[in-house]
């Protein structure tokens, strides 16, 4: 089967994504896929979604923090990330999704928007509300453990 010429071949744009979660998500490549997809269908419908064909080229995803390259079609950016915003869980962890931006190949988003590995992050106890917890450090954010479930919280909260 011969290939299409280059005049008649899908044009691509690229989105770089970051993704923030608590430290203890377990986020997967196929999981966050399926998150894309379904939220792309409920915003823009099945033709909609199938226009934009968003698919993720990239993946890494580590104590928290994360990022993805996600593939769409050229004019379909604005949709891709209308579709992307509303992706506000992966199974039932909830996840902070933010396009850091748009470019035509893999190698300039990658080069630009995209770091190479997960941020940073150490376990430390902090004082918090008056007592001594466990706490997941990445930069200025602090993730306190307690009572099954994280706080999310600054190292000023933490003295």
């Amino acid at each position: 089967m011969k290939h299409l010429p280059k005049h008649l071949r899908p044009r691509w744009r690229y989105l770089a994504v970051g993704l923030e979660a608590w430290p203890d998500a377990d986020v997967s490549r196929a999981d966050f896929q399926r998150s894309v997809w379904f939220a792309a269908q409920n915003l823009v419908g099945d033709v909609g979604s199938a226009d934009a064909d968003l698919r993720v080229v990239r993946f890494s995803f580590d104590s928290g923090t994360g990022e993805a390259l996600l593939r769409v079609r050229r004019g379909e950016v604005e949709r891709a990330r209308a579709a992307v915003a509303c992706v506000d869980s992966v199974r039932d962890d909830p996840i902070g999704v933010a396009v850091r931006g748009v470019s035509g190949t893999i190698r300039a988003a990658a080069e630009k928007y995209l770091r190479d590995g997960a941020e940073s992050s150490s376990d430390e106890t902090v004082a918090f509300d008056g007592d001594s917890r466990r706490a997941v450090v990445r930069g200025e954010r602090v993730d306190v453990e307690g009572d099954g479930s994280f706080v999310g919280a600054t190292t000023f909260d933490c003295r």
